[in-house]
């Protein structure tokens, strides 16, 4: 099992490296890994999704503007 700190890290290096596409890309690994049986890596994926999303910066999607 990954540990936190290193879901935390992967989430702030794909965050780096793709900016406001993280969770696109995070999201398509996560499904890439799926399709092709890998319920562990993609399990993995979707908790560095979940990181990237609660680290990064702006309005997340569904969030509204007051």
């Amino acid at each position: 099992m990954t540990s936190d700190p290193d879901i935390f890290r992967a989430a702030r290096f794909v965050i780096d490296e793709h900016s406001e596409e993280a969770t696109t890309y995070a999201a398509g690994r996560a499904d890439l890994l799926r399709e092709d049986g890998d319920i562990e890596g993609s399990a993995v994926w979707l908790r560095i999704l979940a990181a990237i999303e609660e680290v990064q910066p702006g309005r997340r999607e569904g969030e509204t503007v007051n």
